[in-house]
């Protein structure tokens, strides 16, 4: 039987063995972190050292890292008005956030509707910096929240012009990271950002642990979601997920001391991809093309193809690839950000997206152009087929 292809590494990425043998070797201890005995200082050992790698990624404190769950709970976290700095302990009144952001960013954590607003991209998928100004001028003690890279496009946002009119204004940024870190430099401090989020799976690590960045202890989120004891420095109590954050350490290592190599490797495997789906239907349309984009992201379409049939397909041929974000209970549903580019809906219903990872090779792309060249076909022999009934 032929190797699978897995194509889907912004929904998930494959596990590290590093982070593997990290979460296997925690495992093994049966010590509670909150313990002053040997076993509960060695697991306390295992978190701290994660704490630093973490940082580490993006050049941050380790006492500035809190974990969670996830990215998911991560963004959830720091969306709320009881944000405090150093000497300002008023809450903010606004959130304001771009019209391409994750579900969970969408949501608006603890901010009311009515105190949410949308900043407009441009058709390449890039956050609209005048309507960003415009809105932020308009706004009291606002916080914004913008990706630091789409994940259905790859789209790199322009996060420090953005932070310069945030903190012109007043305003606190949140960015989350979740699918640029370990794929592009992510320095806390270079982008500007006041909170950042992370999650372990998408840079290799397991699944089901995060973190929240804050850029200094000037920075204090004084209503945690959940109310308990003192882990996380009372930001997230409960016994901590020590398997995971070893895990989560341990990919986040590996993707800083890898990243240079593997992007400029994802590129070269994406641009042979790129010019392969056009050469084989040269009406192609490759969304976000005109920015700059995560090296390993390609979003695509082709008038006629419906994305849910081109998905099946894909799998019978043995590629896992995704109709765009991974966040919506497996359910083909017409992309937001798709939307919000100006993308007309037939383009949007056959939009695929293909995201290449370490483990990636160029024979796996030559294996799905193939696959490719059999859904384009079969789409261009049914349009023909439509087209002699008609007549």
């Amino acid at each position: 039987m032929t190797e699978r292809i897995y194509f889907d590494w912004n929904a998930t990425a494959r596990l590290r063995p590093e982070a593997r043998q990290a979460v296997l070797d925690a495992m093994a201890l049966a010590g509670n972190p909150s313990s002053v005995h040997a076993e509960g200082r060695a697991a306390r050992r295992l978190i701290e050292g994660a704490r630093e790698q973490v940082a580490a990624l993006v050049s941050a404190r380790p006492a500035d890292v809190f974990f969670t769950s996830g990215g998911t709970e991560a963004n959830a976290l720091a969306l709320s008005p009881a944000i405090e700095t150093a000497g300002e302990k008023r809450p903010r009144e606004a959130l304001l956030i771009s019209a391409i952001e994750h579900p969970s960013v969408r949501a608006g954590g603890r901010f009311p509707g009515e105190k949410i607003t949308e900043i407009p991209v441009d058709a390449d998928g890039r956050l609209d910096l005048a309507a960003l100004a415009d809105a932020i001028a308009k706004a009291a003690r606002p916080l914004v929240s913008l990706m630091l890279a789409n994940n259905e496009t790859g789209v790199v946002q322009p996060v420090a012009q953005a932070a310069a009119i945030v903190h012109a204004a007043g305003g606190l940024l949140h960015v989350d990271a979740v699918q640029g870190a370990g794929r592009i430099p992510c320095e806390i401090g270079v982008l500007g950002a006041d909170l950042l989020t992370l999650a372990a799976h998408k840079i290799g690590g397991p699944k089901g642990v995060g973190a929240l960045i804050r850029r200094s202890e000037d920075i204090h989120l004084a209503a945690p979601l959940v109310r308990g004891g003192g882990q996380e420095r009372g930001l997230r109590p409960g016994t901590e997920n020590v398997a995971g954050i070893a895990g989560f350490g341990a990919a986040a290592a590996a993707a800083s001391s890898k990243r240079a190599e593997e992007a400029a490797r994802m590129l070269a495997l994406r641009n042979l991809l790129e010019d392969g789906l056009r050469a084989v239907a040269p009406q192609t349309v490759i969304f976000g093309a005109g920015a700059v984009r995560l090296p390993n992201t390609t979003l695509f379409s082709l008038e006629g193809l419906k994305a849910e049939t081109a998905v099946i397909a894909f799998d019978l041929e043995g590629v896992a690839l995704s109709s765009g974000a991974a966040c919506s209970s497996g359910k083909v549903q017409p992309s937001h950000v798709l939307a919000a580019m100006g993308v007309l809906p037939p383009l949007q219903r056959g939009a695929l997206r293909v995201s290449l990872g370490w483990e990636t090779t160029e024979a796996e792309i030559e294996r799905f152009l193939g696959a490719w060249r059999k859904v384009s076909t079969a789409l261009s022999n049914g349009s023909k087929d439509q087209r002699g009934m008609a007549a």
